[in-house]
């Protein structure tokens, strides 16, 4: 009991948060989320770099692939790294492309630089640091391995709070992988069940330097606020930063807002001059000559018809962009429009929640049935946690129908025999639109723990493109074809018994989960 008293003053901000809200969505135009741009930078890029993976061996095949074929940068920020074969196959790769590049004739260009959770990265005597630690040893200036530790994790709760129960108060959730200027969003983890099994969403940006270039800054710019692995299994601070859990934490908290926000806003006056640059060199007044010689040099690129952006949700240092653009885009998802909606863990937040059951558009609902649960089977507290999702499931459903919502918003289960499901994100239909035109795709899973706890991040992919749209609707589809609508009789099953502690323990503990 003492345990969860002490977890109370987490639950407000450490630090104010002072935002102002974005403005409603265009109403004209295809394109009419060019309002995210006021938050964050906008990337326009062409379809064509845009492909949509739909398995775990696809991820995990082209994830051996890009390390392999990269030259300059390897960046990969993931929860946690697994200890298996497959994982070990990969931290090979990794130091394979090291040796061929310390071969080359010029200097070593190669940099690997890897973000992952101090918690879950610890976890265990065989762990994430001791699979990347002989990386470190054998590759000293090259590879750098940073753990970030949550600043809402310190004192008498650190000393308390036993080894994965700790991982509930905040961690670095962030999933991307990128190589060179080859960018991969995913929500999947580095580890053997999300190569094989364990189905998530992966979307793969193809020459994209800009991209690349934001997400690289913004894994250093966590990485600088983490503890630094080193090679005898120790972690350190760099010079003068202030210490996650043993420093002052508000002082912690806002040097972290600030080194994330200059990455943002940085990016985002660099694309907004090169978009008035482009702009300007494409009227009818500019030079002949000029656009002959960009053509020449191939600096000249194809019109972007889709656009890309970042949205960063990092509650615990005052950052929220994230949470206010999923939050317009289900206000002002319009009467007629569709919205399918997934997550792995179902647990809304409250204003998540009321917007879906307040506002006009359809939804969609995918989430895990029980068996396709990560937590299923689980042993101790851990295997509790499916039949609290029943829990929470069960409720929402009975407030969709307390309101008899039950056609315009519907919940359906995933199932697959010998699978688990990680999926998560948004598709965007409009109104008369047999095709998303956007998509959210990364690490949040829309629940309390992604908006206030963890560090996460996801992109917006807006498109014109039918094609890429095509793509997004055939990625939407093939998940929903596994599953099954939830309805009344789905509670009366004998797997959906839900016992008395588990239904007076999960409002207490739903917050962390």
């Amino acid at each position: 009991r003492s345990s969860w008293l002490l977890l109370a003053p987490l639950l407000t901000p450490p630090i104010p948060v002072i935002t102002a809200p974005p403005c409603s969505l265009c109403p004209e135009g295809a394109h009419r989320f060019q309002w995210i741009r006021n938050l964050v930078p906008e990337f326009g890029i062409s379809s064509s770099h845009v492909k949509v993976l739909s398995s775990p061996a696809e991820f995990y095949e082209l994830l051996k692939v890009q390390i392999k074929a990269a030259r300059q940068r390897v960046v990969m920020a993931s929860l946690y790294l697994g200890t298996g074969l497959l994982e070990q196959e990969l931290v090979d790769c990794l130091e394979e492309t090291l040796e061929k590049s310390l071969q080359a004739k010029d200097s070593p260009d190669l940099r690997v630089s890897i973000l992952l959770d101090y918690t879950r990265g610890s976890r265990g005597r065989k762990n994430s640091r001791t699979m990347l630690i002989p990386l470190l040893q054998r590759f000293p200036e090259q590879v750098r391995v940073s753990l970030f530790h949550t600043p809402n994790l310190r004192g008498l709760l650190r000393l308390l709070i036993p080894e994965r129960f700790n991982e509930t108060i905040g961690l670095q959730h962030i999933k991307v992988y990128l190589f060179d200027d080859n960018v991969i969003l995913s929500g999947a983890n580095l580890s053997d069940l999300y190569f094989t099994n364990r189905q998530d969403r992966y979307v793969l940006l193809r020459d994209s330097p800009e991209i690349a270039d934001f997400f690289t800054e913004l894994v250093d710019a966590i990485g600088d606020v983490s503890l630094q692995l080193q090679q005898d299994d120790t972690v350190q601070m760099m010079e003068g930063m202030v210490h996650p859990y043993q420093g002052d934490k508000v002082a912690y908290c806002e040097i972290a807002n600030r080194r994330v926000m200059e990455v943002i806003n940085s990016a985002r006056t660099r694309q907004e001059l090169l978009h008035a640059k482009t702009f300007h060199s494409s009227q009818p007044g500019s030079s002949l000559l000029s656009q002959q010689g960009s053509q020449a040099s191939g600096s000249l690129r194809p019109e972007p018809d889709t656009w890309i952006y970042p949205l960063i949700q990092m509650k615990p240092f005052g950052i929220q962009i994230d949470e206010m653009v999923t939050e317009t885009l289900l206000t002002e998802a319009e009467r007629d429009a569709r919205i399918y909606l997934t997550t792995g863990y179902f647990n809304l937040t409250q204003a998540y929640m009321d917007l879906i059951l307040g506002t006009r558009a359809e939804y969609r609902i995918l989430l895990a049935s029980p068996e396709v649960n990560g937590f299923f089977g689980a042993k101790g507290v851990a295997g509790a946690i499916p039949a609290a999702y029943v829990y929470i499931e069960h409720q929402f459903y009975s407030e969709v129908c307390c309101l008899q919502q039950q056609e315009r918003v519907q919940l359906q289960e995933y199932s697959r025999a010998g699978w688990t499901f990680h999926a998560k994100g948004l598709w965007l239909y409009l109104a008369g639109s047999d095709l998303p035109c956007l998509t959210l795709i990364g690490s949040p899973n829309f629940g309390y723990r992604s908006v206030h706890r963890d560090l996460e991040a996801q992109v917006a992919i807006v498109t014109e493109n039918k094609a890429l749209q095509q793509q997004l609707h055939q990625e939407q589809e093939q998940l929903y074809l596994c599953s099954g609508v939830v309805s009344t009789s789905t509670f009366e099953q004998p797997n959906r018994y839900v016992k008395l502690w588990v239904k007076l323990v999960t409002p207490l503990i739903k917050n962390f989960f």
